[in-house]
């Protein structure tokens, strides 16, 4: 990586999200680091009502603490037989200790004998400077709820969310393929496609950081 990359915190422990934005920002120069990659860090707490609040929260206190900008998402499953559940609450559906497994195995019984499975997958992406500004991008993928687990592949619902267009789960998609029509996808294309505006956005606003601070200039 060269020493001009700037630094770039994606606001999360889960290797595999980390992994699929990495994949995706490829070739540019940018460092992605995880939480992973510091020693202990405060709990954010996900109380906001919208994928929106919660994903400008944890990436704007990520920048704070860690003194980089900070890329977070939250995204989540919202199924309409459920009234658009599990929704923000798509990380601890089962309970607040809760593993993709329990989560998984909940929706399941939640949605045993019902025969609407329609549903889709939501992520807000956040990426926030230490000084408090943030840029925002959303998708969505349409899908369907499988009745049983399909696949190895990806975290969370993958094994359950059929993408009709490609006749299986994200569960049964090679790392590649979801990327391409996933929300997550869907929505780091969009931040891609701007990213050389946004690196430009980010070296003046962390520039502004330096000298708010009294930092020198760098030379």
């Amino acid at each position: 990586m060269s020493q001009n990359a700037m630094i770039l915190v994606v606001a999360t422990k889960n290797r595999g999200k980390s992994e699929e934005i990495r994949s995706f920002l490829k070739g540019f120069p940018v460092e992605i680091r995880d939480l992973n990659d510091f020693g202990p860090i405060p709990e954010v707490s996900e109380d906001g009502q919208t994928f929106e609040e919660n994903a400008y929260k944890k990436a704007s206190f990520t920048a704070k603490v860690l003194g980089f900008p900070a890329l977070a998402d939250d995204s989540g499953l919202e199924v309409e037989a459920l009234g658009g559940a599990p929704g923000v609450h798509s990380a601890r559906y089962a309970g607040e200790d809760a593993n993709d497994e329990a989560n998984n195995a909940k929706l399941l019984r939640e949605m045993a004998g019902i025969s609407n499975r329609r549903a889709h997958f939501t992520c807000v992406l956040s990426l926030a400077v230490p000084a408090g500004p943030a840029l925002t991008y959303e998708a969505v993928c349409e899908g369907m709820i499988t009745e049983d687990l399909r696949g190895s592949s990806g975290f969370g619902y993958d094994p359950l969310f059929f993408y009709p267009p490609m006749g299986k789960t994200f569960g049964e998609m090679t790392i590649e393929e979801k990327s391409r029509v996933s929300h997550r996808g869907r929505a780091l294309q969009e931040l891609k496609q701007e990213l050389e505006k946004i690196i430009a956005w980010l070296d003046k606003r962390m520039e502004e950081e330096k000298i708010r601070r009294g930092a020198p200039e760098c030379c």
